[in-house]
């Protein structure tokens, strides 16, 4: 893991920044404690998106390297009482 919680200066955040190979991921971190509540992956929507991409390109900006491979990925975690916890990887989420 490369950072945690980033913040764009003028707004755009990222949960989680990797590196897989030569690629860096900017991932996404959603939970869901219900199943009625749908996938955690549907409220990655537009504007979230958005938000995402911003905070990704301010940090390739701050490494002088808008040329680096990328990819958006989502985590989606189910938290349901009294089951064991659920942990999927969507890579190129969008």
């Amino acid at each position: 893991m490369l950072y945690r919680n980033f913040r764009a200066p003028g707004g755009g955040e990222i949960d989680i920044v990797v590196r897989d190979g030569a690629e860096l991921c900017f991932v996404e971190v959603k939970t869901r404690t219900k199943i009625g509540a749908g996938r955690p992956l549907d409220a990655v929507d537009a504007p979230k998106q958005e938000l995402i991409e911003k905070g990704a390109r301010e940090w390739l900006r701050l490494l002088r390297r808008d040329d680096m491979p990328r990819r958006f990925d989502v985590v989606e975690v189910f938290l349901i009482e009294g089951e064991k916890p659920q942990v999927s990887l969507v890579k190129n989420a969008f």
